[in-house]
Parts: structure tokens; C-alpha cells; sequence
């Protein structure tokens, strides 16, 4: 069937495909790839359309997977389980059901609205010194080719495809089933606190012992709010935020007064860094125990434009002092807090963390505020660092920069020539990072 036009969360990506297609198997998603490419349309599929980029942007066949949902196999392990679930499944809901079995995904990002797929091809992390981003955390994948074929990938079979299926930004096929190393379930003692940024940065060593440790530093102030997450067993005695704590924090402070903050900042933004003085202060400590998945993830109800940049965690201070030192000279207010977190080396080959221990930096826009000169200028200063753009991100590289920036750069672009050389799956964005 048509569709009018699609937009992603940020509704800065739109898109009007001439078909719009709902599989609900991996039989029938490969028929609507086989027809697609016999009729020489581009096919892309998308999940919660939660990538600030256009990788799911086509004018040929969009895919949602948003029928092929739920948990398939669990296999139990000595730690946990290997568990298949279908590529559209949300990690929200995913997370629910792994619960329900004494499961858990080891780490989790700070927004899980993303698909299964979504969140794994464009190389979704959340924080914490030991653990890696949730690519590495896929240990087989179920993906459908460009002539319609359907490939069960792992470490042991296919292992190249394998590596370009657990994080490509849908350039070598459509997924249809992922399998997690999951973890028995833990619930987490969460500490929240304001802080100085000198302070927080001081003292990063002994932060990063901690099992996950992330801070969000307000431009033009001095401000930071710290999230220190502590892993304890299941069955530990929860302490949630209460309701009206919660209400008041997270409804109110961090979703209400920040979006009127935002509309007035934009309106006035000389009024910014006031704005932000306020905010750090706003919300004050506080600690707190759930489930894990309840305290990874937060309600984000203000739109807004990111870009996130993957730096090596020692140019960390060097870094955030160049930023706050181009803002002391530049007319641009910014008004959304600066994220930092990070992550353990891994081996997949696109991730932003492959071969080193990482820190990320993620600078965000008000959707109604201009971004451009903002994030080019944070831009320039990763870069200066060796640093990596986030694949789901906002950012200005093309094939030939980012071709230095991973050693196996050359091996993806082979295995996309072999199983995708009529480039069935591509499109602008893809044409840019990946080349043509």
C-alpha cells in the first residue's frame, strides 16, 4: 500500500515512499525484498524512526517491522540466556518480557522506544566504564538479502556478514531476528546528584569504577547532574521514586519547566545561560532502586536534534574545555545540557567504541533552534581528538573521513559489494557515509 509521508521522532527526516509494506514473517519479508529488487525499488525498513539521520529515508519500499515482535528461543547459559527475539520488537517491551523470565539485557541506552533493529544498526549504547554498546551484545542475527534470501549469520557461520548485520545501518539487508547473551536479571541503585564540571572531571577516575556512571553538563555554566547506577542482584528490596517525587522531577522539572525553558530560550536567548544556572540547580539528590531497565531508560518528552560524538575517554576534559571555551567566544546560547557518557572497547567493526575505551559527548538542539554552527563547531573539536560520529546521529562526515577513523572500514564496503551490488538498500545518507 501507499503512504503520504513518513517522518522520524525529530521530524527533521521525511520521506514519501511508493509503498509502504507491514511483514509479519520472515517468509513474507522476504518476498516484499524480492519483489522490491525485481522491480528495481529501494527498499528501507524502519522501527521507531528515532535516528536523526536519513538512513531510513527512501522514495521506493518502506519497511516497518512493527508486526514481527515477541521473544522466539531462550537458550539458558551459565549467566544467563541466549535469547532470539524478532527484529521489530520495541526494547521497552522487550525488556518487560525478558523480566518475566529472570533476563536482562546487560546495558541499556537512556531512551528504549527504539526497535530491536533500530537500535543495534545504528550502534545504540547506553553508559558504564565495563560495558560495551548493545552490538556487542548480539551474538546471532536472521537477515534478509537484497535477492530475497535468508541468511542466519553468527560468529561460526557467515562471520563477516555477521559483523555488518549486528551494526550496518541497514546498507546489507533487512533483519529479522536478533539473538542478545542476556543476563540474569538485576535491579540497580541509582545516586543523582548536582555537581561542579572541574569537580566531576577531577575526579573521573574514581567515577568510572563505578558500574555506570554518566553526567550532563549545562553550557555556560558550571553545572552538572551526575547519575551514578549501582548493579545489585534481582531479587535486592526495590525503592522506586515515589509518585510524587517522580511526578515532580521528571513530569514537571525535567520534561515541563524544560520545555517552557526551551520555548522562552529560543525566544530570548540572551536568557539561556540564567535559564541553565536555574536547571542545574533544579533538580536536587536524590537515590533510588528498580528494575534496571526502569533506571537505564527516561521519559523524553521535549523534540529536539542531537549529534553524539565517540572520543577517546582521556581527551574527555580537553574536549568539553574547547566547547565551553567556543561558546565563551561565539553568540550561540544553548540552552539543552551537554551528555556524557561511556563505554568499554569492543570489536564490532562500525562501532563508535571498536579497539578503545570511549567517552561520548552529546550535544543537543532544541527542534525549533538552530543547530548548524552549534554542531559544527563541536564537530571540528572531536574530530581534532580522532573522534567517531554516532551512526544515528546528526553529523557532517563522508565515506572518505570516516574510512581513517575504522580499520576495517575497507571489509565493510566488500561485503556490501558482495551481497548488495545493485545497492537495493541504499539512499542518500548511505551514499554519503558508506559512498556509492
Amino acid at each position: 500500500m501507499g503512504m503520504a509521508t513518513w517522518h522520524n521522532w525529530a521530524r527533521n527526516e521525511h520521506s514519501s515512499p511508493r509503498r509502504f509494506d507491514t511483514p509479519e514473517s520472515t517468509g513474507e519479508l522476504a518476498t516484499v525484498v524480492a519483489r522490491a529488487a525485481e522491480q528495481g525499488r529501494h527498499v528501507k525498513a524502519v522501527g521507531a524512526g528515532h535516528s536523526f539521520t536519513g538512513v531510513a529515508v527512501t522514495d521506493g519500499v518502506l519497511l516497518s517491522l512493527d508486526r514481527m515482535t515477541g521473544i522466539e528461543t531462550v537458550l539458558p547459559t551459565a549467566t544467563g540466556a541466549l535469547v532470539s527475539v524478532q527484529a521489530g520488537t520495541r526494547l521497552h517491551d522487550l525488556s518487560d518480557q525478558l523480566w518475566a523470565l529472570g533476563l536482562a539485557l546487560p546495558n541499556l541506552g537512556d531512551i528504549d522506544v527504539q526497535s530491536v533493529a533500530g537500535a543495534i544498526s545504528t550502534g545504540t549504547h547506553g553508559t558504564g566504564a565495563g560495558f560495551t554498546g548493545l552490538a556487542a551484545q548480539v551474538r546471532a542475527v536472521t537477515t534478509v538479502l537484497a535477492d530475497g534470501s535468508v541468511v542466519e549469520c553468527s560468529p561460526d557461520h557467515e562471520p563477516e556478514l555477521f559483523e555488518v548485520s549486528r551494526l550496518g545501518v541497514g546498507a546489507f539487508g533487512v533483519l529479522s531476528s536478533v539473538t542478545f547473551d542476556c543476563v540474569s536479571a538485576f535491579r540497580l541503585r541509582a545516586h543523582e546528584a548536582p555537581a561542579s564540571l572541574s569537580d566531576t572531571l577531577d575526579g573521573l577516575d574514581d567515577r568510572l569504577r563505578a558500574d555506570h556512571f554518566e553526567f550532563y553538563w549545562f553550557p555556560h555554566t558550571e553545572g552538572v547532574l551526575t547519575k551514578t547506577n549501582t548493579r545489585l542482584p534481582g531479587a535486592a528490596p526495590v525503592d522506586p521514586v515515589g509518585r510524587i517525587r517522580g511526578f515532580v522531577d521528571d513530569e514537571i522539572l525535567s520534561n515541563g519547566v524544560f520545555n517552557a525553558f526551551q520555548h522562552l530560550g529560543t525566544r530570548v536567548p540572551a536568557l539561556i545561560p540564567g535559564l541553565n544556572s536555574v536547571s542545574s540547580r533544579a533538580l536536587s539528590e536524590r537515590t533510588y532502586t528498580d528494575r534496571s531497565h526502569r533506571v537505564f531508560a527516561s521519559k523524553r518528552r521535549v523534540r529536539f536534534k542531537e549529534m553524539e560524538y565517540a572520543i577517546p575517554v582521556d581527551a574527555l576534559p580537553t574536549v568539553l574545555g574547547e566547547i565551553a571555551t567556543w561558546l565563551s567566544r561565539s553568540d550561540v546560547r544553548i540552552g539543552f545540557p551537554i551528555e556524557v557518557r561511556f563505554a568499554a572497547a569492543d570489536d564490532v567493526w562500525l562501532s563508535t567504541a571498536h579497539g578503545r575505551d570511549t567517552a561520548y559527548v552529546a550535544v543537543h538542539q532544541f527542534h525549533r533552534g538552530e543547530h548548524r554552527e552549534y554542531f559544527s563547531a563541536v564537530e571540528a573539536i572531536a574530530r581534532s581528538v580522532g573522534g567517531r560520529p554516532h551512526w544515528g546521529k546528526l553529523h557532517g562526515l563522508t565515506a572518505a573521513e570516516l574510512s581513517t577513523a575504522y580499520p576495517r572500514f575497507d571489509d565493510v564496503l566488500a561485503v556490501r559489494n558482495r551481497v548488495d551490488p545493485r545497492r537495493v538498500f541504499d539512499n542518500a545518507y548511505l551514499q554519503r557515509v558508506l559512498g556509492e
